[in-house]
């Protein structure tokens, strides 16, 4: 019974992961399919790193709260690496009252962000700098703006696209999915960092990175 418990969690963690990976392709095409309010061109050229967080879960009255799950790759030399999978949680105070789904995508533009992502959990905010991305086709000068912020985030709720911080949201790596999609042996670090080939569940997603990086370069080139 204890044997068979086990296969029905890890099952169930696998299929999670999958549906994961599905919902954040989904959402990475339809943000880049907004030619007046997708992520800049010149950010997805810059791009580290990206994570998608489909359907993070922010609501409260007075106190709020966010919680979530998502799935992050970086490049590498021989590409976009195997998908990590991250969660999300955070807390905020203020005005605020209702529970609504956001789609939250960050962008992790340098070395420097990338290295948080590899570490064992970190802060938004905090311990890596954030800023709301800009979004469509001319935001050349806010993209200049944020230079030096290590990650921008962008967010989308009831079919509007907005830029939002997110700042105190703590990320973290998610264990559970991580051993039910690779084995208990593969970890975060050698995940993003291309060492663990790329499941085929995870070609959907890592087509929807790769569509948007050509999408910006040949956005770039009709100017």
């Amino acid at each position: 019974m204890l044997s068979l418990g086990t296969l029905c969690w890890a099952g169930s963690e696998r299929q999670d992961a999958v549906d994961r990976l599905s919902n954040a392709a989904k959402v990475l095409h339809e943000i880049m399919a907004a030619p007046d309010q997708r992520i800049s061109e010149e950010i997805m050229k810059r791009a580290k790193c990206v994570a998608v967080i489909p359907h993070l879960m922010k609501g409260g009255f007075v106190f709020g709260a966010e919680h979530g799950k998502g799935v992050a790759t970086c490049r590498t030399a021989k590409g976009w690496s195997a998908p990590a999978f991250i969660k999300i949680a955070g807390g905020s105070w203020g005005t605020q009252i209702g529970v609504e789904a956001v789609d939250l995508v960050m962008v992790i533009k340098s070395n420097k962000g990338m290295q948080k992502l590899l570490s064992s959990k970190f802060e938004i905010g905090r311990d890596a700098s954030v800023a709301a991305g800009p979004v469509g086709r001319h935001s050349s000068e806010s993209t200049d703006l944020k230079l030096d912020t290590l990650i921008l985030t962008y967010s989308r709720a009831r079919g509007a696209f907005v830029g939002a911080t997110f700042a105190g949201a703590l990320v973290r790596a998610d264990n559970n999915s991580r051993h039910a999609m690779y084995g208990p042996r593969v970890t975060t670090r050698a995940t993003l960092l291309g060492r663990v080939a790329a499941p085929a569940a995870a070609q959907p997603f890592l087509d929807a990175v790769r569509g948007a990086k050509v999408q910006a370069i040949v956005e770039t080139a009709k100017k």
